[in-house]
């Protein structure tokens, strides 16, 4: 099954020099980039992005970290992609995150996990459509798409 899910490496990703390591995790997997922008994200879209999570005592200093510096957003595509992108990420707590996975690899506390993915398809939806324009969204064939 098809399917798109939304994507952004935050911050301490990039500071870190990360990004290459972390997309070519995602591509080894057999994920499609279909859309990729850096940006800062500003308070109302971090906002907007966790709103559910508003009230919640780590809401304030997620808010802060996210816009503290650049992200990279992205759309993967792929075959089940919200959940693959979610197993290869690992567990938000880097603590429980498998080794071998990009949290438990590479980050160092649940604020500062490197990386933030959607966990459904109605999220993917929802998020995409806080970041990206249908047009910033590429349809391509992968040279090897026959084989996944």
């Amino acid at each position: 099954m098809e399917e798109r899910t939304f994507v952004y490496l935050k911050p301490n990703t990039i500071q870190r020099q990360l990004v290459g390591e972390v997309i070519r995790r995602f591509e080894r997997r057999g994920l499609k980039i279909v859309a990729l922008k850096m940006l800062w994200l500003n308070q109302e879209q971090a906002e907007a992005l966790y709103a559910e999570h508003k009230g919640k005592n780590f809401y304030e200093p997620l808010i802060k970290f996210v816009t503290s510096g650049p992200i990279v957003a992205m759309i993967l595509e792929g075959p089940h992609a919200v959940r693959l992108v979610r197993h290869t990420i690992g567990s938000t707590d880097p603590l429980e995150a498998s080794g071998g996975t990009i949290r438990g690899d590479f980050a160092v506390s649940v604020r500062k996990n490197i990386v933030h993915a959607s966990d459904s398809p109605e999220s993917a939806r929802r998020e995409i459509s806080l970041f990206f324009d249908e047009k910033e969204i590429f349809d391509y064939p992968l040279l090897l798409e026959e084989h996944f």
